[in-house]
């Protein structure tokens, strides 16, 4: 390449706008409340949950899986409302997966693509001959909604101890009992959450069980992507 097109080149160059969000993520908001020893409450557990849903809804409609959903992933808006960001892991939804060549292709993708303690335990030892679709992000929502719940995700202190999490998510996950949560709220978790892929629900079903709960105000904020 000639000089003078190397100067030419070095005179371009590429700027970027993206929104800001002073609220930050959801992470920075349980971990605030944290430290004053408290947590969201049901009401706001069950808008955000809501309006994450709404825009898992929207990713898997065209085909896709986030694939990295956890709170750092989760920006607040002024008033409050979700919006889901780094699609970076996001791929198809539904992947066929025949033969171990590419099981193992994919489990070491998700070793380095989704963060170990909020991915779905299928994608831990994916096995040689089967089908991984979007409820892996209905996993990871279930690890949300437990962070928003309890401040932290359940897998959490396994990982910071040095513990195996392949290992923790291959038992039914044990729900603290506590006053500040209704009856509703725990059987909903306890269903994202359940050891058997084919039993998770999908975003939808979870949709209506939300809606029933809590029926959105009118002119409420959905999430963007």
């Amino acid at each position: 390449m000639a000089e003078s097109e190397v100067k030419n080149l070095a005179l371009h160059e590429a700027w970027l706008l993206l929104s800001f969000f002073k609220r930050g993520a959801l992470w920075n908001e349980t971990e605030r409340l944290k430290h004053k020893g408290n947590f969201l409450t049901e009401n706001q557990i069950l808008q955000l949950l809501l309006g994450i849903c709404r825009g898992l809804e929207a990713i898997h409609a065209k085909g896709h899986a986030h694939r990295d959903l956890k709170p750092t992933n989760i920006l607040l808006g002024d008033e409050g409302q979700p919006v889901l960001m780094d699609l970076g892991s996001m791929n198809q939804a539904c992947i066929r997966v025949e033969g171990s060549r590419q099981a193992l292709t994919l489990q070491d993708w998700a070793a380095q693509w989704c963060t170990i303690s909020y991915r779905a335990l299928e994608l831990f030892s994916v096995q040689s001959h089967c089908v991984i679709d979007e409820r892996t992000d209905v996993w990871s929502l279930g690890c949300v909604l437990y962070a928003m719940m309890f401040g932290e995700g359940p897998y959490d202190m396994v990982f910071q101890k040095g513990d195996s999490v392949a290992l923790a998510v291959q038992n039914q996950l044990s729900i603290p009992q506590s006053p500040r949560h209704s009856s509703a709220l725990q059987p909903l978790l306890a269903s994202m959450m359940t050891v058997d892929p084919q039993q998770c629900p999908h975003i939808p079903l979870l949709l209506s069980q939300l809606e029933a709960l809590q029926p959105p105000a009118s002119g409420q904020h959905t999430t963007q992507i």
